[in-house]
């Protein structure tokens, strides 16, 4: 079967930034131009389709060497993002002034055309891949890259941006350590990673942490105040907790901010709700330290900028062979494709017997169940 003519590709990020973003632009920008193909970039999401007259110089980046020279160590994307106007739930006011959610995918699947697009690498998570397979089953040759520092993507081992948070996390806690241990306080780190607690578990276990909070076990407070006064009583009068910003209590909810229209449920609090329990539980000076952005922010490690680089070269190769509707994914020692139907069908959720719960519960380490 004769493979697809392809003069042009596009490349979009979406919903929150994570480390590597840059690797995969630079990957996917030389490998195509490598090809003989142009490249576009597209600003802010889908923004640069939907509303180009925000850009002075257009909606439409064209991506050349140049362009994405020295970028692999940059934090970022020089894209940029948005976790706003999902194209399948676009914000619009209606006849009666009220703001509504409107599916505009068909007026994107038509930009891309009219724009004489013949691929698209849409990098994201969850949420951003959803709608990159709503866009192939349109027609739109796509090809997804899994980002999220959250690592809850299906049908890959790991995500880019993860290994970056880690450490970032990692090292954070490691500082924690002696100011707790000087006041003999309780310190409560709160890390993201919405509904998954692979950040918390992870970064926690590295830092011999001695609570891990996560989504997938609901805590009892009574039993972190156990761990608290049992570590009291062998000489070890500080603790360091950390909590997963989706963590909940035993039939309780998870700490959300707000839900706006268009937009996913930003989450928060988890860390002040825990530290205040655990002062009113056991008495002790209890801290709460939020990392929030800066696991987003700075440099990737070398881990995600080859993993970042493979895979973006992967989805140029992917479209060269004409394959559509697939996300790039991480199956050691190689980087096959799935189907973004299967990839976007359900979050990866930390498994409650997979080794690395068993490693934490050997080391004594509590989740409060």
């Amino acid at each position: 079967m004769p493979k697809p003519m392809i003069r042009k590709i596009a490349i979009n990020t979406g919903g929150g930034d994570a480390p590597g973003l840059n690797a995969v632009i630079r990957a996917v920008t030389i490998a195509a131009l490598n090809r003989g193909w142009e490249v576009a970039g597209i600003r802010d999401g889908y923004n640069g389709i939907f509303l180009p007259e925000r850009y002075p110089s257009g909606g439409l980046i064209p991506l050349t060497r140049e362009r994405v020279r020295g970028i692999t160590h940059l934090g970022g994307t020089i894209l940029g993002t948005t976790n706003r106007g999902n194209p399948l739930k676009y914000p619009t006011m209606g006849p009666d002034g009220k703001m509504y959610e409107k599916d505009r995918s068909d007026e994107l699947v038509d930009a891309f055309r009219l724009n004489r697009i013949d691929g698209l690498v849409a990098i994201g998570g969850d949420g951003s891949l959803t709608i990159a397979n709503e866009l192939a089953k349109k027609g739109l040759r796509v090809i997804g890259v899994p980002k999220t520092i959250d690592n809850d993507l299906e049908k890959t081992v790991i995500t880019f941006g993860f290994d970056t948070a880690v450490s970032f996390a990692t090292a954070c806690i490691d500082r924690l350590h002696s100011t707790a241990e000087a006041h003999q306080r309780v310190m409560v780190v709160e890390v993201m990673g919405r509904y998954a607690g692979w950040i918390a578990l992870n970064a926690g276990i590295s830092s011999d942490a001695d609570v891990i909070l996560i989504p997938e076990i609901p805590y009892n407070i009574r039993q972190i105040a156990a761990k608290i006064r049992e570590r009291d009583t062998y000489g070890a009068r500080f603790t360091m907790v950390v909590v997963a910003e989706g963590a909940k209590p035993v039939g309780g909810e998870i700490s959300v901010i707000s839900k706006e229209l268009g937009r996913a449920e930003r989450l928060g609090g988890a860390g002040e709700r825990v530290a205040q329990e655990i002062q009113e539980a056991t008495g002790k000076e209890t801290r709460c330290v939020v990392l929030g952005h800066l696991l987003r922010g700075g440099s990737p490690t070398a881990f995600d900028r080859l993993l970042s680089l493979r895979f973006g070269a992967a989805a140029v190769r992917a479209l060269e062979d004409g394959k559509s509707g697939v996300m790039v994914a991480l199956d050691p020692p190689t980087v096959r494709y799935v189907p973004l139907e299967q990839a976007t069908r359900r979050m990866k959720s930390v498994p409650l017997d997979c080794d690395t719960i068993l490693t934490a519960r050997d080391l004594g380490i509590s989740f409060a169940d």
